[in-house]
């Protein structure tokens, strides 16, 4: 009898940790709604005991937010600087955490594109149509959005290979500044302005972002332009250590990341307009993918440390462009 009681006190005892390890937080970027919400239902077939709860926002918010005190399981960011910050000022996993996945963290990834109106009335079909007159575009602020860097960049990069001085350069980027209309605080916010709010000509996004929106509100309303040179947006996803351990929740939340790796994962992705790893599905899905010249933030820019120092920063290029 001593042993039966035993025996039932050891497994309620237990039971707390086991629920806690079949619970995750994943904290992402805005515009990843959709696709989350897809995927968990994916990982959820073969693991119906594990419930996903998600938290979205622009990704360098979400990481001020872990900072202060969010206790995410996992992050799937679109910038590894947000990850980085997290290892470096929160300790919350360690700094070679890129090494720990695939494709240094990133099991897919995408590059900046157009939306633009049915027709394209603007005639916007590269990165140097954007500063012809009366040309107004929408995307979100670099300062506060991952999605908002990468547009910045990716016309940057552009003009790396139009101008040869820096001070042509700048120039360029200066000019797509003034045609900004509206710079919403993360992707999902500049969608907003765009399609609901109906301003601009042109909306600066993710590929996948510019196919969801025109499947979401109707293709007779937008045309979609993928210019011929563009970055290299990664998507790198981390278990963050310190709060998994904390919530004995590593184990499943290592397996809920390692999961974006498989065929039906990997699937889905392409399915949802992201560029995949997996070559079989890559190759399934090679129509719906332009062949492009992606530029690294190593070609654009030397790192994502020195971009951020060099153009993000207060008082960086941004900024000084912005005033002139």
């Amino acid at each position: 009898m001593k042993k039966i009681l035993l025996a039932a006190l050891f497994a309620a005892s237990a039971l707390p940790t086991f629920a806690a390890d079949k619970e995750l937080l994943n904290a992402s970027y805005d515009i990843a709604r959709e696709l989350f919400v897809q995927y968990n239902a994916l990982y959820q077939k073969e693991h119906p005991d594990v419930k996903i709860t998600q938290s979205h926002a622009g990704s360098s918010k979400q990481a001020n937010a872990i900072l202060q005190g969010l206790k995410a399981d996992v992050v799937t960011f679109n910038q590894v600087t947000d990850i980085d910050v997290l290892a470096q000022k929160g300790k919350l996993l360690p700094e070679n955490w890129r090494e720990r996945l695939p494709h240094h963290s990133s099991p897919y990834y995408s590059t900046t594109a157009f939306l633009v109106r049915k027709g394209n009335p603007k005639h916007i079909e590269n990165w140097g149509d954007l500063v012809k007159d009366g040309v107004e575009i929408v995307f979100a602020n670099p300062k506060t959005s991952g999605n908002g860097r990468y547009a910045y960049l990716g016309a940057l990069g552009y003009a790396q290979d139009a101008f040869k001085s820096e001070a042509e350069q700048h120039n360029f980027l200066k000019n797509v500044l003034g045609h900004v209309k509206v710079f919403d605080t993360g992707g999902r916010g500049a969608t907003t302005s765009f399609v609901e709010r109906k301003i601009g000509d042109v909306l600066i996004t993710f590929e996948s972002e510019v196919h969801g929106i025109r499947q979401e509100y109707g293709a007779d309303d937008y045309d979609v332009v993928i210019p011929k040179v563009s970055i290299l947006a990664e998507f790198p996803v981390a278990w963050l250590d310190k709060n998994t351990e904390a919530k004995g929740t590593t184990d499943t939340a290592k397996d809920y990341l390692k999961y974006l790796y498989s065929e039906p994962a990997q699937r889905l992705l392409a399915e949802n307009h992201y560029r995949v790893r997996d070559e079989k599905v890559a190759a399934a899905f090679k129509d719906r993918f332009p062949e492009l010249k992606l530029k690294t933030i190593e070609d654009i820019s030397g790192s994502w440390d020195k971009a951020m120092k060099e153009h993000f920063a207060s008082g960086a290029l941004l900024d000084q462009l912005q005033k002139r």
